[in-house]
């Protein structure tokens, strides 16, 4: 091909424009999801952070971890900042902590695959004003627990609300050093559980509306048995839900209709509650065998399976034992009351230490006009009988639990 010079301009000009065309950039990246970002706080966390959940629902499909020690998680209120995951795809809790010195306040968490929030092995623990709920409704599908702290130390929860739990609302276990205040739990199998745990107060909380409403329970195979869990002013009312735990687990014995309910746990003090209507008994007594009865009386030789120094009084009581749900302790109602008839307000499987006899260890009720009776569990409930006097006694009572630390 011949190029006549007199072109060459014209060629070179067309040449230096098409070098010089601009080069298209790529679009820039979206900015990430309310959701992206509270998730990427929440797993970049150093000490000292503060993460703000905004008003709003942020739907997590992914559990979250925690592993930073003093963070605090804050939202606009339990009603306003919730973080749902309903259709959740991974993950064993909604929020998993192991960390200290960690504050939640002011959000829900809702609908989570399993427990709704579970804190474990850190000190100076406070949940304030946090509501856990399965929007559902009571049923076996519902994760386990809603407020979940075990094997902590100084830790508080006030203000919160758990519904729906399929095994306890607010849950503390193996721990030491506990409070738990002018909460709410309704709707769940055991509504407050306090789980060989050393040095609980529960007071000015509502448990309504449960299978059981607080329960104070030792359970073999720890590393600790509790002891030392007092319980007072608290409403303690109609949990007569029926039982929708998980076949097998501890708490799928438990009766409809149980107030509070203590097994196997030592020095507990229940004292001016107000605990009325609760259909199976208003205050349930039983060793871990009556609660755990497979046939055979066994349990680990490290393992104390009986309630031991305990101190019922000044609480009142409602009209409640008016439909068990246990065949045994119906058919002690029908025998001893009749068909009208309601069991006393403290009920008592009559399982004892066959060594212990000294008063160190009795079980005192000085509660009047409420009446004991011993449901003879120990013989199959052959010989029932109301025994208020025998447990007409004293104890040197708990001091307060102090929370060092952080939690306050």
């Amino acid at each position: 091909m011949r190029i006549h010079v007199h072109a060459l301009p014209t060629l070179l000009a067309a040449a230096l424009l098409a070098g010089c065309e601009p080069v298209e950039e790529a679009p820039p990246a979206p900015p990430p999801s309310a959701e992206e970002a509270f998730r990427l706080q929440v797993e970049t966390a150093s000490p000292g952070s503060v993460i703000e959940v905004p008003a709003g629902t942020l739907r997590l499909q992914r559990g979250l971890v925690l592993n930073t020690d003093g963070v605090t998680i804050r939202g606009a209120g339990m009603d306003q900042s919730i973080l749902s995951f309903k259709g959740q795809l991974a993950g064993a809790e909604g929020l998993l902590v192991t960390a200290s010195d960690f504050t939640i306040e002011d959000l829900a968490i809702e609908d989570t695959a399993g427990d709704a929030l579970k804190i474990t092995d850190g000190r100076n623990i406070t949940v304030r004003r946090v509501r856990t709920e399965w929007t559902g409704g009571p049923s076996t599908e519902n994760g386990a627990y809603g407020i979940y702290p075990v094997q902590t130390e100084n830790t508080l929860i006030e203000g919160s609300v758990a519904i729906g739990a399929s095994d306890a609302g607010i849950y503390v276990g193996q721990s030491r050093n506990v409070v738990v205040r002018d909460s709410r739990a309704e709707f769940n199998v055991a509504g407050i559980e306090i789980e060989n745990t050393v040095h609980a107060d529960v007071f000015g909380n509502v448990a309504a509306n449960n299978t059981g409403g607080i329960l104070v329970f030792n359970m073999p195979d720890l590393p600790e048995e509790g002891h030392s869990t007092r319980v007072f002013n608290n409403r303690v009312v109609d949990n007569n839900t029926a039982n929708f735990g998980i076949p097998g687990s501890a708490v799928a014995g438990v009766p409809a209709g149980s107030g509070i309910l203590i097994n196997a746990n030592d020095r507990v003090e229940v004292f001016d509650n107000e605990i009325r209507n609760n259909q199976t008994a208003n205050v349930l007594i039983s060793s871990y065998f009556s609660a755990n009865y497979t046939g055979e009386r066994k349990v680990v030789e490290t393992f104390d399976p009986y309630p031991e120094t305990l101190l019922i009084l000044g609480n009142t009581f409602g009209l409640g034992g008016g439909a068990p749900d246990h065949e045994g302790l119906e058919t002690v109602r029908l025998a001893l009351f009749g068909a009208e008839g309601h069991l006393p307000d403290v009920v008592w499987d009559g399982v004892r230490h066959p060594e212990r006899t000294a008063a160190e260890f009795a079980i005192c009720v000085d509660n009047a006009p409420a009446d004991v009776l011993n449901v003879d569990g120990a013989n199959g409930y052959a010989s029932p009988s109301v025994v208020t006097s025998e447990h007409q006694c004293s104890h040197p009572r708990l001091g307060p639990v102090e929370l060092a630390g952080g939690a306050a």
